[in-house]
């Protein structure tokens, strides 16, 4: 038997794991794909800051330790970088009088001019957080769940897990196509699947699912030097040559959404000096949980054979959330940072 079960190899699911893991618990990771981060983490964004953008509920408590648990990463996981580019905002930028939060500044046409030379047309002013930068989630999740292999963990691709195994009132593991997966303990990391999962316990996962759309773009490296949130578009170099965008979600047949992509390249090669070299090389949409009042992260039963950990922002949160989740299950002591967290168990 697995001390723990962990369902979902995404980037939740793969920080967990490893931190499990890296503290000598006998672990095993399941996927329902054919590799680690396959699901809606190879359609996020990235984009990691510790500032600025929303923060609901508990994920409030978690900012401080975002930069601080990533730094670590990187120190801990060869080949693990942030691209520290900072960013810049005339897109959802505060209003001219608004106050803004630590580590951002408003700036004019000329500094984002040096911040961005390529971009033909800077505006007056924009929002820049030099904190802010960029990650590549795949190759994360895939390094994290390497390092937890590394450490002794168990990982199984293609292992869509239909359903929580009862024994009596108790969960004593998980099911799929290939069989029973004994556990003392289950932790479902696998995004919009988990309320499903958890219908027999008793708890509450108000947690609705939103469409990223995303487009994987060739360009000239340094385009884009920063993370560019604009009107018309977000977009970033997740490494030199490639970006991504955010696209508009389309809901219709195939051929709508490669119209929507083409029409972003547009916009973006509009904006670019040099944007007409780039090339849209794929675009796809991920379904991302989105927790009605914030992260859910705690045990979903009275027994503590279930734990979940859902949220929004996963990427910019893993490293933290698996931290203290690994923390929490190897010590029994609740993590003060997730106190506003916690499901909602009858």
């Amino acid at each position: 038997m697995s001390a723990v079960v962990v369902v979902g190899a995404g980037i939740v699911g793969a920080s967990v794991a490893y931190h499990l893991a890296s503290r000598r618990v006998q672990v095993t990771l399941l996927e329902r794909g054919p590799g680690p981060g396959t699901g809606v983490t190879a359609d996020s964004f990235a984009w990691v800051g510790g500032s600025g953008g929303d923060w609901p509920g508990g994920a409030e408590d978690l900012r401080e330790d975002v930069l601080a648990d990533y730094r670590r990463l990187e120190a801990e996981l060869p080949g693990v970088t942030l691209r520290r580019t900072g960013s810049l905002n005339w897109g959802l930028q505060p209003d001219q009088g608004a106050r803004l939060g630590p580590g951002q500044f408003r700036v004019g046409r000329s500094d984002i001019a040096a911040l961005e030379p390529n971009l033909r047309n800077p505006p007056d002013q924009a929002v820049h957080i030099p904190g802010d930068a960029g990650v590549d989630a795949t190759g994360l999740t895939a390094a994290l769940v390497a390092a937890a292999e590394a450490h002794g963990a168990t990982v199984r691709y293609g292992t869509a897990v239909t359903s929580l195994h009862m024994s009596g009132e108790r969960v004593a593991g998980v099911l799929s196509a290939t069989g029973l997966h004994p556990a003392a303990t289950v932790v479902l990391t696998a995004g919009t699947n988990v309320p499903a999962l958890c219908g027999p316990l008793p708890v509450d996962l108000p947690v609705a699912a939103s469409p990223a759309a995303l487009a994987r773009i060739t360009a000239p490296p340094g385009l884009v030097r920063t993370i560019v949130a604009c009107p018309e578009f977000e977009a970033r170099e997740v490494r030199d040559g490639d970006l991504v965008l955010t696209l508009p979600h389309v809901d219709g047949p195939p051929a709508l959404r490669e119209r929507a992509a083409q029409d972003a390249l547009r916009r973006l090669r509009a904006a670019f000096r040099g944007g007409d070299q780039c090339r849209l090389v794929g675009h796809g949409t991920g379904w991302r949980p989105v927790p009605a009042h914030g992260p859910l992260i705690g045990y979903a039963n009275h027994d503590r054979s279930v734990y979940v950990a859902v949220m929004h922002s996963g990427v910019t949160l893993a490293p933290t959330v698996g931290r203290l989740v690994a923390d929490e299950l190897v010590t029994a002591r609740p993590a003060r940072e997730l106190l506003r967290c916690r499901p909602r168990v009858h």
